[in-house]
């Protein structure tokens, strides 16, 4: 379970970064690294800030390097938590976590 901390800091998405490619699998935009014909695969799932969080590609990064391919889906369909958004606050009054907007998109 997280608390707010994990929103103070959020990273900056990049679609660029990482040395893998985003191709399509399965109907889902995926970030994809590694050797496709390694016997050895890794599905990595992202938190809510969504697969083009760089700290996640360099991780889908060093996995690949030790021979595995490595697969990130975009299960959140290009709409990762922004915390600024006004339209689904990440805030109360209280300063604690209210996904509220976000989340309940996400069901």
């Amino acid at each position: 379970m997280s608390g707010p901390q994990c929103c103070e800091n959020p990273p900056i998405l990049s679609s660029s970064c990482g040395q893998g490619s985003v191709p399509e699998l399965g109907g889902l935009k995926t970030y994809a690294t590694g050797s496709p014909d390694s016997k050895r695969a890794v599905l990595l799932v992202s938190d809510v800030y969504g697969y083009e969080a760089p700290n996640l590609r360099m991780l889908a990064d060093k996995v690949a390097a030790a021979g595995f391919y490595v697969v990130v889906p975009d299960f959140l369909y290009g709409d990762p938590f922004v915390p600024d958004n006004a339209q689904r606050p990440a805030y109360t009054r209280l300063d604690t976590i209210s996904w509220s907007g976000w989340f309940l998109h996400h069901l």
